[in-house]
């Protein structure tokens, strides 16, 4: 959730404008998801991170009015660090606080003050060694915390333009994994947002923003990711439309910056202009919006032909009004292995997405393909708040 509400904050500060009256919806969804993360750090010391025990919410199908699984909260601490999930909350406040300041000041102020207490640099440590046995294997850390902790003090810096956070990133960003990691970036690696946040300073991010992007580009010597023969950005793992969207939108926003300074990029010998990052970034939107080889809309509800079993708990059980009676734990399974279309549409949820032959079976069963979440859609909202302008 932290993660998606720093994508749509970002979103908001590079293209709310174009966003017209859409954007009252976009920040009526962030204080939702900030209001929350104060609620998780209004106890002094404690970072809650996550409520519910996954292995019985997992193997439950019901409703959200049914639930009736364990609320258990899960929290770090100074005794139980938790820096990655503390310095995304921070990052998340910090951007929120940016998009606030000029409608709502005192809410604005509240955002980056609890921004700086709990960034996760103070009692440094992994939830994984914390929460692991309850987080993992859903909710694990796979590439450590000091990305975090790097990302959560670049917003911090954008937020407050204090000398203390330039100088902790310079000093901090040494520490972040020097593979091919220029290339990652989504809900758990942050490499390339931070270089691209931080792409106005000198060395290294400049040059390991060049290297995303020749990382990225179908044409590009250098390219470490796959394309579908249809043109699907793909890497490896689940949920592969998170990876089209917010490498898609680094590439929007990467693309602005280069054209005000009238700068190309060199990938060995192919030259790429801004021009060039902003047609790979619209090629993305428009597949996942039907330009594919299945004709189909992977967005609930857009377009004629869209994935009608998705794998969501509220779209595929019935409504409380259409069945007001308890659905139970086990109870949902019927609907969950039914063929039938969900009754409830998710509208404008996008789901995991097609796999690398452009193939998708639209069963519910298939949650890596079927599964919607907020970190696919939450990078979208810029990129269709520019393409609706341009």
């Amino acid at each position: 959730m932290a993660f998606s509400i720093t994508m749509l904050a970002w979103s908001l500060l590079e293209f709310g404008q174009s966003l017209g009256t859409d954007l009252q919806h976009s920040l009526k969804a962030i204080q939702w998801g900030t209001d929350y993360l104060l609620k998780a750090t209004s106890v002094p010391g404690f970072v809650f991170a996550q409520v519910g025990d996954p292995y019985g919410d997992h193997n439950c199908w019901e409703r959200p009015e049914d639930m009736d699984t364990p609320r258990t909260p899960y929290a770090v601490s100074k005794e139980f660090p938790g820096s990655e999930v503390s310095a995304e909350i921070a990052a998340a406040l910090a951007a929120s606080s940016m998009v606030f300041r000029p409608i709502n000041r005192g809410y604005s102020a509240r955002l980056l003050k609890r921004a700086r207490m709990v960034n996760g640099d103070k009692y440094r440590g992994s939830y994984n060694d914390s929460l692991g046995p309850w987080a993992c294997p859903f909710y694990c850390d796979y590439s450590g915390y000091q990305d975090e902790l790097v990302w959560g003090a670049a917003w911090l810096l954008r937020a407050t333009k204090a000398p203390y956070y330039r100088n902790y990133v310079l000093a901090n960003i040494q520490n972040l994994d020097k593979s091919s990691s220029f290339a990652e970036f989504g809900w758990d690696t942050k490499h390339a947002g931070i270089n691209l946040i931080k792409s106005q300073t000198p060395e290294p991010f400049i040059t390991n923003a060049d290297k995303f992007v020749c990382s990225v580009l179908p044409e590009s010597p250098t390219i470490s990711v796959s394309y579908s023969p249809g043109g699907l950005l793909i890497k490896p793992g689940g949920s592969n439309l998170q990876h089209a969207t917010a490498l898609s939108f680094l590439l929007l926003v990467y693309s602005r910056p280069l054209s005000k300074d009238s700068r190309v990029i060199h990938c060995g010998n192919v030259v790429a202009t801004p021009a060039r990052l902003i047609q790979v970034a619209r090629s993305q939107v428009d597949y996942i919006l039907g330009s594919n080889p299945l004709n189909m809309s992977y967005m609930v509800g857009y377009g004629e032909k869209f994935p009608e079993r998705i794998h969501h708990r509220g779209s595929s059980l019935p409504s409380i009004t259409q069945h007001p009676q308890h659905i139970d734990c086990t109870g949902g399974a019927t609907y969950f292995y039914t063929n039938n279309p969900n009754p409830n549409l998710l509208t404008g949820a996008v789901v995991g997405g097609p796999d690398i032959k452009d193939s998708y079976g639209d069963s519910r069963a298939d949650f890596a393909h079927s599964e919607p979440t907020t970190y696919i859609n939450a990078p979208l909202v810029g990129l269709l708040a520019y393409f609706k302008s341009h």
